[in-house]
């Protein structure tokens, strides 16, 4: 986990030492990112209300239902994976989950698999237009950043061999990762990389899935 390889560079300190992670259970992941359409599902059912409105009109009323859901704030996307019989996922099991299998940066040529600052033209775009992974999993890199379950750390310094891990017990951001269509290739898009928000903000570039 982490830095592991010279296929990774160049890598931020943050995403270092490389470490040894054994995740002990299997899980399902969610194929793309929450979509609007499945969030709107859970506002009916929960009578919580929508989130506001990407600030540049992208998706006025939420009306474009095929967009990865963003504006929702950490506790927002807990909400709803518990909603649907799921969580967020650990970063450790997103970060497997992204490299299904492969050792570098990327799971396939870059422009073929994810939307970044070159090819998305400045917006989000439908989830699953990019060619997923080996485990058929879509916009793991591009397209937004995803939020997972845990408190952000700002390396691995400590870190050694464990089983399951689930970052520190307390913090003042949590954990995101996959970064999306603002961003530059060879400095954000990439497995490796991670970053930490507050759990309350609400970006126009951060959505979530879910695991079970």
């Amino acid at each position: 986990m982490g830095c592991a390889t010279p296929a990774d560079e160049p890598c931020d300190p943050k995403e270092k030492p490389a470490h040894d992670v054994r995740l002990s259970r299997g899980f399902w992941m969610g194929q793309t990112e929450t979509s609007v359409a499945a969030y709107k599902r859970f506002s009916l059912a929960s009578g919580k209300a929508m989130p506001p409105e990407p600030r540049d009109g992208r998706n006025p009323r939420w009306t474009l239902e095929t967009l990865p859901m963003t504006m929702t704030s950490w506790d927002d996307a807990r909400a709803f994976c518990e909603w649907a019989g799921g969580r967020l996922p650990t970063e450790a099991e997103w970060e497997y989950a992204a490299r299904a299998g492969k050792s570098g940066k990327h799971y396939g040529e870059l422009d073929g698999i994810a939307w970044g600052v070159a090819n998305a033209g400045g917006k989000p775009h439908p989830v699953g237009q990019k060619a997923p992974n080996t485990w058929k999993l879509h916009d793991m890199i591009g397209n937004v950043a995803e939020w997972t379950a845990d408190w952000y750390k700002d390396s691995y310094d400590g870190a050694q061999s464990v089983v399951d891990p689930r970052g520190p017990a307390a913090g003042q951001f949590r954990v995101f990762r996959g970064r999306g269509f603002p961003n530059d290739a060879g400095q954000f898009l990439r497995a490796s990389f991670r970053g930490g928000f507050a759990p309350t903000r609400q970006l126009m570039y951060i959505g979530f899935r879910c695991v079970l």
